[in-house]
């Protein structure tokens, strides 16, 4: 697997939509924290108290995005390339050729979440290091890099079995938004409060009452599997981790394993029967 890892690196190297996607992340990074620095300048100038850690991981979510993008154009290419077939053809097997791309996007999305995690330091000068500590941000970090790697699983295994690049792009996009949506979904239920407000308007104005039960309040065994589903997700854990809500993150880095290691084994079986025309 060796050359063909060499040889995938190396396209990588040349690869326009991943230097695109780099440049992409790196503005995007650099820039949202250029503008919370400067909000936040504004907030602690009127006594309201803003870190680093407030900001530094609200990329997390849209990683998935750009994984898809990648990896199913990459992959698409050597679909439309004939690339996949003449591999084969020249004796390369086909689960060397499958993990050898699941590694190569991988390592994409790495640097991608390098890149993005350097864009961010920017908002040092202004709010300073960060409260979590070196321990804190490196199991955000190491978080980051695990679900990435699920998320990868899921595109490759899709970009794989799927011949038409234009289609595999359109299709990994909206996995990437689909579950990114349905994480939001689920985060947003479990914000809600279980007391309503017990704020009242009357004739007099705005005045206290006791607070009520919220009818829309997520409780008991519902509310334990929303947590589940948003720590296993890849896309719940970016949206977690944008909050600095990453409350379970033993059971997140042993979910993001083994989405990674179900999804490449599927589709190392599938693309093994894969007819590639």
């Amino acid at each position: 697997m060796g050359n063909l890892l060499t040889a995938g690196f190396y396209r990588l190297g040349k690869n326009k939509v991943f230097w695109l996607g780099m440049l992409a992340m790196l503005a995007i990074s650099a820039g949202m924290m250029l503008n919370a620095s400067r909000q936040a300048g504004v907030m602690m100038a009127e006594g309201y108290l803003r870190t680093l850690d407030d900001y530094y991981f609200k990329l997390a979510p849209v990683i998935g995005l750009f994984c898809a993008i990648f990896a199913s154009l990459f992959i698409g290419t050597e679909h439309s390339e004939g690339t996949l077939r003449n591999k084969i053809v020249v004796g390369r097997t086909r689960p060397a050729i499958y993990l050898a791309n699941y590694v190569i996007c991988f390592a994409a999305g790495v640097c991608f979440v390098v890149v993005w995690l350097l864009g961010g330091l920017v908002g040092i000068p202004v709010l300073g290091v960060w409260e979590m500590g070196a321990n804190g941000v490196l199991l955000y970090v190491v978080t980051a890099l695990c679900f990435t790697g699920a998320w990868t699983g899921m595109f490759t295994l899709l970009a794989m079995l799927s011949s038409n690049k234009a289609t595999t792009a359109v299709l990994a996009i909206l996995l990437a938004l689909g579950l990114l949506v349905a994480a939001a979904l689920l985060y947003n239920g479990l914000c809600v409060p279980e007391l309503n407000s017990g704020m009242v308007i009357t004739k007099n104005g705005m005045e206290m009452a006791e607070p009520t039960p919220n009818p829309n309040y997520v409780s008991g065994m519902k509310r334990t599997l929303y947590q589940l589903v948003l720590d296993c997700l890849p896309s719940g854990q970016g949206i977690l981790m944008a909050n600095r809500e990453l409350g379970r993150p033993l059971l997140s880095l042993a979910a993001s394993g083994v989405i990674a290691l179900a999804t490449t084994a599927a589709g190392v079986f599938a693309f093994g029967k894969k007819d590639l025309k």
